[in-house]
């Protein structure tokens, strides 16, 4: 069936086997602590006045150990990390990524698009840096690779039996400063996993990394959530803190059963197709589809909104296949 005629291809899409996936956690517009209430949840209408607003706090450690800080009143994931540095008295740079409920390298805790309202938020902080030499003896090196949305990128799963499991000291967690030379300093996940799939096989090439500070009882962990296990639900009780990658961040309920199921089979179909995985993404990719009449009309709303990732259109296709089958309860 063709799809989205007309629309418009910004780049050649990224069909890989190096995956990666963002934490697309960046917003503007109403701050953290300016959310909430009966408006935040229903379209159209404008927030509060800011002083009708619920302060929403949150509770936070460092991964590796400190005394519990408060934050309050950010309004991306850049100021998050500020506000964390900021009751911690480090750099922000110093932020890797965040853990919720956890202080251990669980990437199926990572915080991504959702803070539930009772989540406790452990930052992970930079550590022992290294220089790797790898040789691709592969076209897949079997990575998965995810930002932070704050020009991190870093490793969030290492597939079992692939080149870059054989070596012991690349772990999941650590961060991607550069390859070859070239600093991947504010790159995002897709733009590294391209690099990582561009280089040729038969050749030796060189990361530079930095894994995350670890607490005592972390030392000899190596891959704690390197194993893709599904769709982890985060938010507890109240509901969660939902932030978005354009517009305000919203208090909403927890994601319908539809919602939670059509995220993961489109999550499994970004991995299959793009070599992403991104539930934030995902997310958004439902969001825009479930109300749509015809799969032209969703391709033309996800070029809109999401443009940049030149999705292929057999992919948008089975993307709008995933989200018809979960609305009728095909799982």
């Amino acid at each position: 069936m063709p799809l989205g005629l007309g629309r418009r291809k910004k780049a050649p899409p990224l069909v890989e086997n190096e995956e990666a996936e963002p934490i697309r956690s960046g917003l503007s517009g109403v701050g953290v602590g300016g959310v909430g209430g009966v408006a935040a949840l229903q379209p159209g209408l404008p927030p509060p006045p800011a002083n009708l607003r619920p302060r929403l706090v949150f509770h936070t450690q460092l991964a590796h150990g400190s005394p519990t800080g408060r934050i309050e009143g950010f309004t991306n994931v850049k100021e998050l990390y500020s506000k964390i540095a900021e009751a911690f008295k480090i750099s922000p740079l110093e932020v890797m990524f965040c853990t919720l409920n956890t202080h251990k390298v669980d990437m199926d805790k990572l915080l991504g698009g959702q803070i539930g309202l009772e989540d406790f938020i452990f930052a992970h902080t930079k550590g022992q840096r290294k220089e790797v030499e790898v040789f691709k003896s592969e076209e897949a090196l079997g990575l998965t690779i995810t930002d932070n949305g704050a020009g991190y990128a870093f490793i969030k799963r290492i597939k079992e039996g692939s080149v870059i499991d054989r070596i012991q000291v690349i772990n999941v967690g650590d961060m991607i400063e550069s390859i070859n030379g070239q600093s991947l300093i504010g790159c995002r996940h897709y733009e590294v996993a391209k690099m990582l799939k561009d280089l040729p096989k038969g050749r030796t090439f060189t990361m530079k990394l930095t894994e995350p500070r670890k607490a005592f009882d972390m030392i000899s962990q190596r891959s704690a959530g390197a194993k893709h296990s599904g769709s982890a639900q985060l938010g507890t009780g109240r509901g969660t803190l939902r932030l978005r990658a354009k517009g305000p961040a919203t208090v909403e309920e927890q994601p319908s059963a539809f919602e939670e199921k059509a995220i993961e089979k489109v999550d499994d179909l970004l991995e299959s197709y793009m070599g992403i995985r991104d539930t934030e993404l995902a997310a958004t990719m439902v969001e825009v589809g479930k109300d749509k009449q015809n799969p032209d009309e969703f391709a033309e709303a996800l070029d809109e909104q999401l443009g940049d990732f030149a999705f292929p259109d057999e992919f948008v296709f089975d993307v709008w296949g995933a989200i018809g089958d979960a609305k009728v309860g095909r799982y």
